[in-house]
């Protein structure tokens, strides 16, 4: 048999799951008129299906409907809940008895019982539009709106009738308010999810890029430079790697150029997550136009692609004294 169903909070249903704890849903608002309390009543008796059922139980339960359908019509709803019992216990078999008996407990407000009851008479009898029909009332009076509208629906396509509608008219439009409320909830979770995966997706771009520039250094080496298009990029590998750049004019014919590059190469030895480019100014005559070079050595310090010192000459101190200062 159906086991009673929960009172479900008609004005506060629960969409959420534990992943989407972050996403805080807005209350819902119901017409609530005729929701009630879950009934926790002990379970009514139910019949024995494995019972024999003769023409004179058949009979004797029909009588106990006729009574039960008499205390119904003078308002002794616990009257006749007894003769339904009775009638029960006597045919076991007929959906039409428990769906009766499911009625008088909506009568009685007392939902769960009428559940339980109408799901025995659909277990009986798939098609019992009374079946669907009462379920239908008795969830919508524990404010489960989308489960008693499709009932209601199913009891309209097998035998509608007034009350169905009636019913169908007050349950709808809160069924309809649950369904929009998910869509949303459910666009806002994947638009979140969308954004995660976006934001997923440029991460891993960029580390791919750190590592792509990463590989076009040489730590502890001198890099050399031969065109602005060769630098451009190493500006830009440096600065998404936040390393300090050292730029180095030079040229062969120059006396203090030969005797600082040692130092320089030295140097890029000892502060390995430096980068250390060199460029000749006769080999890379663009690069040199663009940093408006006049006299050799000149030494360029460039963090996040902009110039933050420099050094003009063979000063071997001041070079060593602004590498340790900008590396560490």
């Amino acid at each position: 048999m159906a086991e009673p169903e929960q009172h479900s909070d008609a004005k506060k249903p629960n969409f959420s799951n534990e992943e989407d704890d972050d996403i805080v849903e807005s209350d819902v608002e119901f017409d609530n008129t005729g929701v009630v309390e879950s009934d926790n009543d002990p379970p009514q008796k139910m019949g024995d299906p494995s019972v024999e059922v003769t023409d004179d139980k058949r009979d004797a339960a029909q009588t106990e409907k006729l009574k039960a359908i008499d205390a119904i019509s003078e308002g002794k709803l616990d009257e006749a809940i007894d003769y339904l019992t009775e009638a029960i216990t006597l045919h076991p078999t007929s959906a039409i008895l428990y769906a009766t008996r499911a009625s008088v407990f909506v009568k009685l407000s007392k939902p769960n019982a009428a559940i339980c009851d109408a799901g025995a008479a659909l277990e009986i009898n798939p098609d019992s539009a009374k079946g669907y029909k009462v379920r239908g009332m008795a969830r919508a009076m524990l404010g489960l709106w989308e489960e008693a509208a499709s009932d209601l629906h199913v009891a309209s396509k097998l035998d509608y009738d007034e009350e169905i509608g009636s019913a169908l008219k007050k349950v709808e439009p809160n069924a309809r308010k649950i369904e929009e409320h998910r869509r949303k909830y459910e666009r806002l979770r994947k638009e979140r999810e969308l954004k995660r995966n976006e934001c997923q997706r440029q991460q891993q771009k960029a580390e791919s890029q750190d590592q792509e520039a990463l590989s076009a250094f040489k730590d502890g080496q001198v890099i050399g430079i031969h065109s602005t298009r060769e630098l451009e990029p190493k500006l830009n590998a440096a600065t998404k790697t936040s390393r300090l750049v050292i730029l180095y004019f030079t040229a062969t014919w120059c006396g203090p150029c030969r005797y600082i590059s040692p130092l320089y190469t030295s140097l890029a030895a000892k502060y390995a997550k430096v980068v250390f480019l060199k460029v000749d100014i006769d080999e890379a005559r663009d690069v040199a136009a663009r940093w408006n070079i006049s006299s050799v050595p000149t030494f360029f310090f460039v963090r996040n692609g902009k110039e933050v010192d420099k050094v003009v000459g063979a000063d071997k101190n001041a070079l060593e004294m602004k590498i340790a200062q900008y590396a560490g």
